[in-house]
């Protein structure tokens, strides 16, 4: 399935921008980055869950927010870009 993942990450501590260090990583990890706070990442049930879990360990909830946006179709299929485009595909190869 497709998912959009937002974030918005206190980081007025220098323990907040740990946690945005390592929240951003973790989202590398499973998506494209397409903005400074938002990731596309196309994942299968049990990664979904894996990575919900890191998440959750990750983040501060009191100070912090993360959301998950899943889509029926795909990504591509919902989305209307403007302006500039970074072009990229989702599930594709990763070259680093």
């Amino acid at each position: 399935m497709d998912v959009l993942v937002t974030y918005d990450i206190e980081t007025k501590t220098l323990a907040g921008q740990r946690r945005l260090l390592q929240v951003a990583r973790l989202c590398e990890g499973y998506g494209e980055r397409v903005q400074y706070s938002v990731f596309e990442c196309r994942l299968g049930s049990a990664a979904l869950a894996r990575f919900i879990a890191e998440l959750e360990g990750s983040i501060e909830p009191a100070k912090d927010s993360v959301n998950l946006y899943r889509f029926s179709g795909t990504i591509p299929d919902a989305k209307l870009s403007l302006g500039r485009a970074k072009p990229h595909d989702l599930g594709g190869p990763w070259i680093l």
